[in-house]
């Protein structure tokens, strides 16, 4: 009988990391030890103990999860990470490479040979095979497939041709299936001889000698019911499914609304051809918040914490090259004003309050903008009512928060007027930085860009450029 790995506990699991670094900083020191052996003797034994702890660190790896191992690789600088990498058997290496990060990926993949890919990809169902390839360079994608069987080809050539973000691209091809006219014994016998069934299994797809989807039986059902009893008996004709060309994001709701486990992927004719379950919904999920986490702050893609410095750098090129537009931007407003600023210096220390409360605001209503399309809640049918209502809470909220400003303002330099303006200036960039945290995302919804990328850029760039023109223009014609 196999032994699986056990899954650690997180706080065993940092314990295991730094066990692994102890162990890689001690190989290290041992092996600078060795360079400097005069003596034979020496030598031989520093290289025996070496090995001894780079045995000792490879059993430790042997005893992780592939989950586990992929944390540990993210935790490491690049030189270690390879060091580690190296250690583990290839076997495992197709399991870790899915459960790291795609930067991390990048870096591993660069590790490996045509034949140890190959090796690593044999240990793979062809759904998991896909999701790797757009990672792989082009000559190793040609090795992979040449080395696959034409069924499985076929399957990960089926996969590809999906979009990213449909249901077809995420699903998985190990689909158990029975017909209806059959009975319960004949399905535990069936069961029996196909040996493991996916994971999180719940129900097995009743199908017709055609393919079509009648139904779902229940494991349960399955387990306590006579085994005289025909499939159709027993069988939920209400079954939730989906289409290939479905959007994922739609069918990761769908699972959270109806609390599903797993649930069949038909093709155009209705056909069984795929499942979709908790497990892949939850990873992709996972991916999807992480994109959106970068997005707020102008990075399109993953980035390794410990990729080297140049690939690093260009990641960040674009959004700081618009941040700094943007900033120039905001710096000329405030240059037309140098005369008024000089003439009342207390300008120069109220305008930066007027532009950080309207970027704290507009990044609120951005961040609820964001969720709702995320979760399919923005429609043309309510997209007026949502105008109004953040215009109304930006109006709520500027007349209170302007009026404390243009209080402590009075307090601070016993001036109505500039106290006004104050609080004026307040409201009007607030009503502004709702606008564009409501406007920015849907646009870039509309258009088809993910909204989570660079709407916090664009929102700064307004409510910065702005609350300065705003509080500046109001100053000079309403003091000077």
């Amino acid at each position: 009988m196999t032994e699986h790995p056990p899954i650690l506990h997180q706080r065993n699991l940092e314990d295991t990391l730094k066990q692994i670094i102890y162990l890689l900083n001690k190989q290290q020191l041992v092996s600078h030890l060795v360079k400097k052996q005069d003596s034979p003797r020496q030598e031989l034994i520093q290289t025996l103990v070496a090995k001894q702890q780079l045995a000792e660190l490879r059993q430790k790896l042997e005893s992780l999860h592939p989950a586990d191992i992929a944390y540990v690789l993210e935790q490491l600088p690049l030189p270690q990470r390879i060091m580690v990498w190296d250690l583990i058997d290839v076997k495992r290496y197709g399991a870790v490479l899915l459960e790291v990060s795609d930067a991390v990926r990048a870096s591993l993949i660069d590790d490996l040979e045509h034949k140890e890919l190959i090796h690593a990809v044999e240990h793979l169902e062809s759904d998991e095979i896909a999701d790797l390839m757009p990672d792989l360079p082009s000559d190793m994608v040609i090795a992979v497939m040449k080395s696959l069987d034409q069924s499985d080809r076929e399957q990960v050539q089926s996969v590809m041709t999906f979009p990213e973000g449909s249901v077809g691209a995420l699903m998985e091809f190990d689909v158990v299936m029975v017909r209806e006219d059959i009975s319960i014994d004949v399905v535990l016998r069936y069961l029996r001889r196909r040996g493991e069934i996916p994971n999180d299994l719940d129900q097995l797809f009743v199908v017709d000698r055609e393919g079509l989807l009648k139904g779902g039986l229940k494991l349960n059902k399955l387990l306590i019911s006579s085994p005289d009893s025909l499939v159709s008996e027993l069988m939920n004709p209400d079954v939730v499914f989906f289409y290939t060309h479905d959007d994922a994001g739609e069918a990761t709701g769908a699972f959270e609304r109806y609390d599903l486990i797993s649930a069949p992927v038909l093709n155009s004719h209705n056909q069984v051809v795929g499942r979709i379950g908790i497990d892949l919904v939850m990873d992709f999920v996972e991916e999807r918040a992480k994109k959106e986490r970068l997005g707020q702050v102008g990075l399109t893609e993953e980035e390794d914490l410990f990729a080297p410095v140049w690939h690093s750098a260009r990641n960040r090129w674009l959004w700081l090259g618009v941040n700094l537009m943007t900033a120039f931007f905001a710096s000329r407003v405030i240059s037309v004003f140098e005369d008024a600023i000089v003439q009342l210096v207390a300008l120069a220390t109220l305008m930066p309050i007027v532009a950080s409360v309207g970027g704290n605001t507009g990044n609120q209503t951005v961040a609820l903008v964001i969720r709702g399309l995320a979760l399919k809640q923005i429609n043309r049918s309510n997209v007026r009512y949502l105008f109004a209502k953040e215009l109304s809470i930006s109006l709520l909220n500027g007349t209170l928060w302007g009026s404390v400003m243009g209080l402590f303002t009075f307090v601070l330099y016993q001036d109505m007027t500039l106290s006004l303006v104050m609080t004026s200036a307040m409201i009007l960039n607030l009503i502004i930085a709702a606008l564009t945290g409501t406007l920015v995302p849907l646009t870039l919804h509309r258009l088809n860009r993910d909204p989570a990328i660079g709407s916090s850029v664009m929102l700064t760039f307004m409510t910065d450029s702005m609350g300065f023109f705003i509080f500046l223009g109001l100053a000079v014609v309403v003091l000077l």
